[in-house]
């Protein structure tokens, strides 16, 4: 069977070169890398006292590795106000966090190289734990600045209402 159900001449996967991120119901400016999405589940370890000197295995607790994004230093606050709800820096004593809102859903989407939305995830429950402002500066170097969060996050699953899209062919007139 297929794997390109939809396009079934479509032989390469998709490239890891277009995606973008979207919380608050809006789409988040300059985010250039995202890491990956990963989950571990423990295995316990266990058997009986008869049985021979071979253990079973059972799944255990399940944790969501954070997720990091990326982007260039720019005069857009995003980072910097979600980073801001977990702890900000003189805001006195029991408002260094805004406990109603510093969680927040995400949604991860994936796009073709046409442009077309062919794959989403929804990430549940995440927050701040690591914010970098501005990274090392250099004089001497030739880069960009890149800022940065790490999300702890509580889970996340594919949004199966994004199905595989018709991929246009272009003819040449």
């Amino acid at each position: 069977m297929a794997e390109f159900t939809v396009n079934p001449k479509r032989f390469d996967p998709y490239k890891n070169f277009k995606f973008r991120i979207k919380w608050d119901g809006r789409y988040v400016a300059g985010v250039s890398k995202i890491s990956g999405l990963r989950r571990t589940t423990e295995v316990i370890l266990h058997r009986e006292g008869g049985d021979p000197n071979t253990s079973r295995k059972s799944p255990g607790v399940t944790e969501f590795e954070p997720i990091t994004l990326e982007r260039g230093v720019t005069h857009d606050p995003e980072f910097e106000n979600w980073a801001n709800k977990v702890w900000s820096f003189g805001a006195g004593f029991g408002a260094e966090v805004s406990l109603k809102d510093f969680r927040k859903d995400i949604v991860l989407e994936l796009y073709n190289e046409a442009g077309q939305l062919v794959l989403a995830y929804k990430i549940y429950r995440c927050w701040v734990s690591e914010y970098e402002i501005l990274p090392d500066l250099d004089a001497n170097a030739n880069a960009i600045a890149i800022e940065h969060i790490k999300l702890e996050n509580e889970g996340w699953e594919r949004d199966q209402s994004v199905k595989e899209p018709v991929e246009p062919s272009f003819k040449k007139p």
